[in-house]
């Protein structure tokens, strides 16, 4: 059975209609003090050893217990899995 994607009416991001392609401006064309407040800042270099993202299954009562531990939750799974398992 082939799976086919399903439209999402998406009422916050309604797709684009040619009259609005048609009133857009590029931002290129922005004056740059506009282009500098738009722009995310650029970060720098990292200065601890990066992080490998990863793919992991979790039970789902498992999950939401970790996420009820509020935010900083991934770090304290690293920190208890490093604690188990690096040890040296």
């Amino acid at each position: 059975m082939s799976k086919r994607k399903q439209e999402v009416n998406d009422t916050e991001n309604p797709e684009w209609t040619e009259k609005k392609f048609a009133r857009s401006i590029k931002f290129k064309d922005l004056p740059a003090s506009l282009q500098r407040t738009l722009s995310k800042p650029k970060r720098g270099p990292q200065k601890a050893p990066t992080k490998m993202l990863v793919s992991l299954r979790l039970s789902r009562d498992v999950l939401q217990a970790l996420r009820a531990t509020g935010d900083g939750w991934q770090v304290r799974v690293d920190e208890a899995l490093r604690e188990k398992f690096a040890k040296s």
